[in-house]
């Protein structure tokens, strides 16, 4: 059995590629002793055990931690008083012997630790914190994975159904903020069962944009949002864990003398920030939708087939690198903000990320539902006319220089009066608007949802699954040891030489050790998991399916085949390609649950836009459904009807559209506020959790007060003398009662 190792402390005293002089080195060596030596002092000092072991690279070290029963059960007794103190929910009230009060599952064990080791001295903790300037030369400081529990839950999760393993296994292993993400995963996808199957009767034998499909739509998408904040509630009771954050540890980089109005300043600070960036990502997005709808479609020229991929590869270039910089330029400002926790902090940042995250998913759908669709004939004429202007200039241009013209053709009715042109100039772009407006696709819009509901799911999903093996081995091969892609387990078959201080024996216990330390090593190098990337992918999801699934009913179906192979593969990412979450305590998903509730909001808006511009004007709900095909819908013909000709007509469909967007808001307000109550008296009232949670702060009071002594319910009486006493001890009410009676 290899040595029980709690927490691993990742230190480079030589970082990986800085090239030094003698004397730098010589100095950089003295810190990394100074620093490493404290650091060791720090841990044993505290009670725990440390000792070092080299690294996978040169300069690294990993430091072993483990706790002893003794310090451990004071960790515990301190956080279950804290836990007290600030009203949480508690099983148990703190006793001498917090082992047998309740049990220790290993989430809790390492986040004790974890917590105690990072957090700041002011909260009790040892203050080693990565990134803080006494401690530079600290990477990380990580978990290992318990393989046994990782090759058994991938097992299930292969080979059974979605909820084999249990969550309650899932928090012991991972801490309550995994396990809430994969009770929200599951309940999700569970939740996708109901507009999966509503979508595909629709899709088959309904309308398209049917009207009430659209508003059952929003009818689950409210009711599944407001059905989730109960449950958080519920869950949170159920799991001790309601209000964690006022026991949450403060961040290091936290001022605490800092006034509060300063806060809210630097907060609105960045509001500037992120407009600017959300108005360059909406250029950007936009250029390249007119660019891929008209340009492309009206070029003519050589390689016509190939410019077609122009519009991807820009996507593929600007977009992530326009993303990148703003999420530095987020994680900054956020920083900036100085916030107590780290919970807050995360919810600020989530917010900030994912608000760019969601213009990047969405505007697209929204350029083509109502700039393509609507006004694509308008827009397509005046592109060609620009281009058509900038090619002429460009032909006098090339006149002028005494360009080579050999072919020579006048352009028709047309093409600009019969001056004479280069036919070069007349093959590069399509110059009839007959034929132009022929190439306008109506079925461009179910395509695009099919892309974005589909392809681009099936993509993330070999991302998360394959990439990082092909990474590895990249990286193991650059490094000089072969195309090597482990998993974390450090099982390669590559034998591997020991350092001069691991055991060199050919006994077990040497075997096992070495096998061991591998094993660390190989789990160092992978990269830290962040539960935000999982979080953003569900709800950017839950978008597609709300805002957009009436243009194609398929969409909630094709999201829950999706979620099925997400929830497995997310297990697998964990296991396999990450390092062991950090377990935290929370009692909720952040600040995901305002964003599935804007989301919603906006559904109630797209919905009524689209079926108010694309709903046929004979449709009728009572009229029997026929087979309809989505890819093949004539979105043009549906807005005969509503095709401005000219700017009032163009002013009235503007118009028309705010009213119903106004009266669809309105309505959702008043929809929400109906779900909302029918499902709290449905779940919440009266049920054990409200009980429980109603019952347990006053219950711990008076467990408490009960052990004091204070509060005995008979109350004996003293032998005090009280010159008053004859007067407490006549009482004249019932004699005057009985006289009033005998009167009568």
């Amino acid at each position: 059995m290899p040595p029980n190792v709690d927490i691993v402390i990742v230190f480079h005293a030589i970082r990986k590629g800085a090239s030094f002089s003698k004397e730098q080195v010589r100095k950089n060596a003295v810190k990394a002793e100074k620093q490493y030596s404290k650091l060791i002092n720090t841990l044993t000092r505290a009670g725990l055990k440390a000792v070092g072991r080299r690294g996978e690279s040169e300069g690294q070290l990993l430091v072993m931690v483990t706790c002893p029963q003794n310090v451990l059960a004071n960790l515990i007794h301190c956080e279950r008083h804290s836990d007290f103190l600030y009203g949480l929910p508690m099983s148990k009230l703190p006793s001498t012997n917090d082992f047998e009060s309740a049990p220790l599952s290993p989430a809790d064990r390492i986040r004790l630790i974890h917590g105690f080791i990072s957090s700041t001295p002011e909260d009790g903790g040892l203050g080693i914190i990565p990134g803080r300037k006494e401690w530079d030369l600290v990477d990380s400081v990580m978990a290992l994975h318990d393989h046994d529990f990782n090759d058994h839950w991938i097992h299930l999760w292969t080979h059974h159904r979605i909820a084999s393993v249990e969550l309650e296994k899932i928090r012991d292993q991972f801490g309550d903020s995994v396990a809430l993400y994969f009770f929200f995963l599951t309940a999700y996808t569970r939740a996708l069962i109901f507009p999966a199957a509503l979508g595909a009767i629709y899709y088959l034998c309904g309308k398209p944009y049917s009207a009430s499909y659209s508003t059952l739509l929003l009818l689950w998408s409210i009711a599944f949002v407001e059905w989730w904040r109960l449950q958080e509630r519920i869950l949170s009771i159920r799991w001790c864990i309601r209000g964690s954050w006022r026991v949450e540890k403060r961040r290091a980089d936290y001022l605490p003398s800092f006034p509060w109005w300063k806060q809210e300043m630097r907060m609105m600070a960045g509001l500037p920030v992120i407009l600017l960036f959300a108005t360059i990502l909406a250029v950007l997005l936009t250029g390249i939708f007119v660019l891929e709808a008209f340009v492309t479609q009206l070029y003519n020229g050589p390689g016509h087939k190939y410019v077609a991929f122009t519009p991807t590869i820009l996507f593929s270039l600007l977009v992530p690198r326009l993303l990148a910089i703003y999420q530095k330029y987020a994680t900054n400002f956020t920083d900036w903000e100085n916030h107590e926790h780290q919970s807050s902090h995360s919810s600020s940042l989530s917010l900030k990320v994912f608000t760019l995250s969601a213009m990047n998913a969405y505007l697209s759908l929204a350029l083509y539902a109502f700039v393509y669709v609507p006004f694509g004939e308008s827009v397509m004429s005046f592109v060609q006319s620009h281009l058509f202007t900038g090619g002429h200039r460009a032909l006098a241009l090339l006149d002028k220089l005494n360009g080579n013209f050999n072919a020579t053709s006048y352009l028709g009715a047309r093409g600009g009066g019969g001056e004479k042109i280069s036919a070069v100039g007349l093959s590069l772009w399509e110059s009839d608007r007959k034929t132009a407006r022929r190439k306008l696709d109506p079925s461009r819009l179910q395509d695009q949802m099919f892309a974005f509901t589909v392809t681009n799911q099936v993509v993330d999903t070999i991302t998360d699954i394959g990439l990082p093996y092909i990474l590895r081995a990249v990286e193991s091969f650059r490094n000089g040891k072969g195309f090597r892609n482990g998993n974390g387990k450090g099982h390669g078959k590559k034998k591997r030489v020991a350092f001069d201080d691991e055991p060199v024996g050919h006994d077990a216990h040497g075997r096992e050790e070495r096998e061991f330390l591998e094993r660390v090593r190989s789990e160092v190098a992978l990269p830290e998991y962040d539960v935000f990337t999982d979080y953003s992918e569900m709800v950017t999801q839950f978008g597609y399916v709300a805002l957009w699934s009436t243009i194609w009913p398929l969409a909630p179906a094709m999201a829950l085949f999706n979620n099925y192979i997400e929830a497995r593969s997310d297990a697998f990412k964990i296991a396999v390609h990450t390092r062991r979450p950090t377990p935290v305590r929370t009692d909720t998903i952040g600040p995901w649950l305002e964003s599935l509730s804007f989301l919603t909001w906006l559904s109630a808006l797209t919905n009524s836009a689209l079926v108010y511009l694309f709903r046929p004007p004979d449709q009728q709900e009572h009229v029997p459904g026929t087979m309809v095909n989505a890819n093949a819908t004539d979105e043009s013909q549906h807005l005969k009807h509503y095709r401005p000709n000219g700017l009032a007509a163009t002013r009235e469909l503007l118009m028309s559209a705010l009213l119903i967007a106004l009266l669809a808001s309105h309505g959702y307000l008043i929809m929400r506020a109906a779900v909302r109550h029918l499902l709290n008296r449905a779940i919440w009232t009266g049920s054990k959790e409200m009980k429980e949670a109603h019952h347990v702060e006053r219950e711990m009071k008076e467990k408490f007060l009960s052990s004091l002594g204070q509060c005995s319910p008979l109350v004996e009486m003293t032998g005090e003398k009280d010159e008053w006493a004859i007067f407490w001890a006549i009482d004249e009410g019932m004699d005057d009662i009985r006289k009033m009676l005998k009167d009568v």
